[in-house]
């Protein structure tokens, strides 16, 4: 958990960025508010640390996940993939 008041930035890949572009409006809207609530807390309950990845998580929203980076030092948070369950994990 961050120490203090400080709100973590969040960037998106290329890849992450399209994919949320297509997204229908009810989903993006719920995927959305899960990725902002990780400027509050970048590991929230739910959240797993990828196996075989130092920084790598994931959360669930519905039968989406979405896999990010957390880089502590500079108060990153990186979304690498946004993918329906069953290729979330493919190619990361």
């Amino acid at each position: 958990m961050n120490a203090g008041n400080e709100q973590w930035r969040i960037t998106f890949r290329r890849k992450a960025k399209r994919v949320m572009a297509r997204l229908p409006a009810d989903l993006k809207r719920r995927i959305s508010q899960a990725i902002d609530q990780l400027a509050v807390n970048p590991h929230p309950p739910g959240s797993k640390r990828l196996v075989g990845a130092e920084d790598l998580y994931r959360i669930r929203v519905g039968g989406w996940r979405i896999v990010y980076a957390v880089k502590d030092d500079q108060l990153l948070i990186l979304v690498v993939t946004v993918a329906p369950r069953g290729s979330a994990y493919r190619n990361l």
